[in-house]
């Protein structure tokens, strides 16, 4: 069997609350979006499928971007209309299986170190080893108005904040050594004080006394995922990251950004190989490829195009109501997050959409490259894969739960018959099954912006 290097990973990326905008309407979407069941049967299907993990994405407002008005988002069940805390989801994921890997979306604009630290430090304990964070820096004044701000910093501080959040959050983990808890009753040793060290940072946005209360997690440091799409961005993430989800409208700017990333990621003296690039992929799946258009056809007739372009306002924190609907979005400087803008660019060049079809297009967001029978998107995904623009994918399902399941039983079976993807996890931990090493105690140094950066 391939090394994981030589195989391509999956993450799934599942929303606790409704799904797409046209997805959730879906006659074959399920609606029990509060109940724990729901989520445990996605995690034992994707389990079930081989993938590395399971990604929830979290936002902390319900936007008002589009239009000052929080009518579309809930009228449509657009990006925001409701989010439940991805943390406890993970913890009722944890029981239910056995190797998936467990990553919760968690701002570092709005909560402490210690906090974030404690928590993962505990999931990744209570999971054996499969915890992971999405590291975000909120960017929307309705979340500021959440937390008492009247509006959000800007790009700069939120990434200076982050930098700091961040080597804050690993001293933390790093505060336990590793051989720390003695477990010695005959002693009696609990816990070597001699090994577990107060912290004592005084910084700019914190000041930490420490230790943890929690020893040092199973993976060493649960795994750290970002997206960051501007050159800020892409820096943190080349320093910070295990896993880079992002988003692209063709192939080519896959490579381009898989190559930018690596070489970031070299220059600050990492190894490459230690970065999974996890660009995110909504495939529509059929038995034929003439079914499987239909049915992504009849997805977008479910779009309502302000529920879209409500979402696309909050990404870009600009408001689209006032732009024209029948003409093409213009180039501008977006304040909210470059991946998304630069994806729309590409779409809006390519294909000449108008901003109602962006919205559709946006509300929906099942690519071309990934609509077909199993083993036309098992194509596409090989291609992609071998021609280092990723080094696999983010799954994001049409609809909920179902399309993981069709995922899963038409699309991986091709993969693991090329080769190209295992058939069984080799790991004990998640970083194991990504082909991660686990950091030593103070791995956070090499990461950590230095002065020149």
């Amino acid at each position: 069997m391939s090394s994981p290097e030589q195989q391509m990973h999956l993450a799934a990326f599942v929303t606790a609350g409704p799904g797409r905008p046209g997805g959730w309407r879906h006659p074959n979407s399920v609606s029990d979006w509060r109940s724990a069941k729901y989520y445990q049967r996605i995690g034992r299907t994707l389990e079930r499928a081989k993938f590395d993990l399971i990604f929830f994405a979290d936002i902390l407002s319900v936007p008002y971007r589009y239009g000052d008005s929080l009518d579309p988002q809930l009228r449509y069940g657009a990006l925001g209309s409701m989010r439940l805390d991805p943390t406890p989801v993970l913890g009722a994921l944890a029981g239910a299986t056995e190797h998936l890997g467990l990553a919760a979306t968690v701002s570092t604009t709005y909560v402490e170190p210690f906090t974030v630290a404690r928590s993962f430090a505990t999931l990744d304990h209570l999971s054996s080893g499969r915890a992971a964070w999405n590291i975000v820096t909120s960017f929307q004044d309705a979340e500021a108005r959440n937390f008492g701000k009247d509006t959000h910093l800007d790009r700069t501080r939120r990434y200076q904040r982050a930098e700091e959040f961040l080597q804050v959050t690993a001293k933390l983990w790093d505060s336990w050594d590793d051989d720390a808890l003695v477990l010695d009753p005959a002693a009696p040793m609990f816990a070597d004080p001699e090994r577990v060290h107060r912290v004592d940072h005084h910084g700019e946005w914190f000041n930490v006394q420490g230790p943890l209360n929690v020893a040092r997690p199973p993976q060493g440091y649960p795994v750290l995922i970002q997206a960051g799409a501007s050159p800020s961005g892409r820096n943190f993430a080349a320093r910070w990251a295990d896993v880079i989800f992002c988003s692209h409208a063709s192939i080519d700017a896959a490579k381009d950004f898989y190559a930018d990333i690596k070489g970031r990621a070299a220059a600050h003296g990492r190894d490459p190989r230690q970065i999974k690039i996890l660009p995110a992929i909504t495939p529509v799946v059929a038995e034929t490829a003439e079914a499987a258009r239909e049915k992504s056809q009849q997805l977008s007739d479910l779009v309502v195009p302000e529920a879209g372009l409500s979402t696309l306002s909050y990404h870009l924190d600009i408001d689209l109501a006032p732009f024209p609907h029948d003409e093409v979005l213009p180039e501008m400087q977006v304040p909210g997050v470059q991946g998304h803008y630069q994806e729309v660019r590409e779409l809006t060049e390519k294909h000449g959409m108008t901003l109602r079809e962006l919205g559709k297009q946006y509300g929906g967001t099942h690519e071309g490259d990934f609509i077909g029978t199993g083993s036309e998107v098992a194509d596409a995904l090989e291609q992609w894969f071998t021609e280092d623009a990723c080094d696999g994918f983010t799954v994001s399902g049409i609809y909920q739960p179902g399309a993981f399941d069709e995922f899963g039983d038409e699309v991986v079976p091709h993969l693991q018959k090329r080769g190209l993807f295992r058939t069984e996890y080799t790991g004990s931990t998640l970083r194991e099954n990504l082909g991660l090493d686990r950091p030593a105690s103070g791995d956070w140094h090499q990461r950590a912006a230095r002065e020149e950066d």
